[in-house]
């Protein structure tokens, strides 16, 4: 558990090591863990927001990536994650959630429900920018049997915004000196804000039972 964090805390270091280690292998495996963090329901603990944050810090440094490259092949993995996902959702269905599962709590099913019913087929946009409903709304919209052809709209307007988002914030901002100096504060910041989505109607469900 330690060195998951010690990685997450310090991407910008990490991607740095590997890209010297690996070299254009790195966008393969960058590739698989966009991939997988939103093609299968196995994978929401794996790096979303924060990792593509980082690999567009690497963007803007003299022998770093190649932004262009990048943002095509991280947008069609997130792409083909939903759609894979989509599909074992529209195949295994809801049978797969047990409360006692380790990956498949219901809890996770009934959030992703909740966003659902606030954002409709929307959410498939709206959860690109939320960890682990990321990885569980498409698997939904394949359990609902959402028209694909509808679905399909929605998660490459979805990827396409999120990719873009986060690399393009790395590039111009990752490299700037204060970033830098407190990266892993940063990091935190990104972890934050894209949980936000999920907190705020957690807390607001709390708020009215108190009241």
């Amino acid at each position: 558990m330690a060195m998951v964090m010690d990685i997450i805390l310090h991407l910008d270091q990490h991607l740095a090591d590997w890209l010297a280690y690996f070299g254009p292998w790195t966008y393969v495996i960058m590739f698989l863990i966009i991939f997988c963090e939103t093609g299968l329901v196995v994978t929401p603990f794996l790096p979303g927001d924060s990792l593509l944050f980082a690999l567009g810090a690497l963007t803007s440094v003299e022998g770093g990536l190649n932004l262009w490259v990048l943002l095509t092949s991280l947008t069609v993995a997130g792409v083909l994650g939903d759609t894979a996902n989509y599909h074992i959702g529209k195949y295994l269905g809801p049978k797969v959630f047990d409360d006692n599962s380790r990956f498949f709590k219901k809890k996770y099913l009934e959030d992703t429900q909740a966003f659902y019913s606030k954002w409709g087929a929307f959410t498939i946009v709206a959860a690109r920018f939320a960890p682990i409903v990321r990885t569980f709304a498409p698997f939904v919209a394949g359990i609902g049997n959402m028209h694909y052809k509808k679905f399909l709209s929605y998660n490459v307007v979805g990827a396409i915004a999120w990719v873009f988002l986060f690399v393009l914030a790395g590039h111009f901002f990752g490299n700037l000196p204060v970033v830098k100096r407190n990266f892993h504060i940063v990091i935190f910041a990104v972890i934050f804000l894209s949980l936000i989505p999920m907190i705020m109607p957690w807390i607001k469900s709390h708020l009215g039972k108190k009241t």
